[in-house]
C-alpha cells in the first residue's frame, strides 16, 4: 500500500518504527470448532493482557506494548467475524475434506498423520496443515488407496492414503 494511504498516527510506534497490520487472508475462513475455540480464547487473552497493561500506567513500556496487542486484537476479530465453521464429523468421510485426519505412507514406507485445518490453526509442530497448504491441496478430494504427489520445495514426494478420520 502507498505510504499515502496510510494513517501514520494509527501505524507508528513511540519509538518512530512502523507497526504494520497483520494481513488478512484472501481465503474463506474455514475453521473448526476446536480452531473457533482457540480463536475465542486467543480474543479473551488479548483483551485480558491489554486491559491489565492499560491499568497498569507503565509508559515506558505499554504504548509499543498496547499497539501491538490491539492490532492483534484487530485481526483476532475480523477472523472470528468471518468464521465458516465447519464440523469434521459432517464432512463426507469417503474422501479428504477439510477437517480430516490422513494417515499416509511415503515412497520409504515411513507413516505421516496430518490433521487439515483452517489456516490459523495451522501448527505443523504437530501435524495440523492448513487447508491450503501444497500438502492438504494434494490430499484433498482423494480417498484411501489412492496415490497423490505432493510437489515440495524439496522434491516431490508420492504419499499413499492409508486412512480418513473425522473427528472434532
Amino acid at each position: 500500500m502507498s505510504r499515502a494511504f496510510v494513517n501514520e498516527e494509527r501505524f507508528e510506534q513511540a519509538g518512530g518504527e512502523e507497526l504494520v497490520e497483520r494481513p488478512i487472508s484472501e481465503h474463506p475462513n474455514y475453521v473448526t470448532p476446536t480452531g473457533a475455540l482457540e480463536l475465542q480464547t486467543l480474543e479473551e487473552a488479548l483483551v485480558a493482557e491489554l486491559n491489565s497493561l492499560k491499568d497498569a500506567h507503565d509508559d515506558t513500556f505499554s504504548k509499543d506494548k498496547i499497539s501491538e496487542i490491539e492490532r492483534d486484537l484487530r485481526y483476532v476479530r475480523a477472523r472470528l467475524d468471518s468464521v465458516i465453521l465447519v464440523d469434521p464429523k459432517a464432512q463426507n468421510h469417503d474422501s479428504v475434506l477439510f477437517g480430516a485426519t490422513v494417515e499416509v505412507e511415503d515412497e520409504e514406507g515411513n507413516r505421516h498423520t496430518f490433521h487439515i485445518v483452517g489456516e490459523d490453526e495451522a501448527d505443523a509442530s504437530i501435524n495440523k496443515v492448513s487447508w491450503v497448504s501444497p500438502l492438504a491441496k494434494s490430499l484433498l478430494s482423494h480417498k484411501v488407496g489412492e496415490t497423490v504427489n505432493w510437489q515440495r520445495p524439496a522434491g516431490n514426494i508420492n504419499l499413499e492414503i492409508l486412512d480418513i478420520r473425522y473427528e472434532s
